[in-house]
């Protein structure tokens, strides 16, 4: 499938860090600013805690990255970052010509 697609996978080397920055820099927010203050010890209190910290951390916490914006900001505005990564490999439209939404992706062929 994914030859098919034409998706290459990075396959540099265990512990590169180039390839998985920003999920590094992601859990390293979440642990520092969340769970260690916090010292869940249930799952659920785990869950309650990361539903919190997510809503709060795209909806509230500026990004440095982003121009001390909240990633919801920059999402809705459609400049910057992820937000246009759509546009980073073409028109954004699908084979029937329809812009491309989480509603039209078809998950029974992954």
């Amino acid at each position: 499938m994914l030859l098919r697609e034409q998706i290459a996978i990075s396959m540099d080397g265990r512990g590169r860090a180039f390839d998985n920055i920003f999920v590094e820099r992601l859990w390293r927010n979440v642990k520092h600013e969340d769970v260690y203050l916090n010292g869940y010890e249930t799952m659920g209190e785990l869950t309650l805690g990361m539903t919190r910290y997510f809503d709060f951390y795209n909806s509230e916490r500026p990004h440095q990255s982003l121009d001390y914006q909240t990633p919801n900001i920059v999402y809705a505005s459609g400049h910057g970052g992820g937000a246009l990564i759509v546009d980073k490999f073409g028109s954004g439209k699908d084979k029937t010509g329809q812009r491309c939404s989480a509603a039209s992706v078809d998950l029974s062929t992954a």
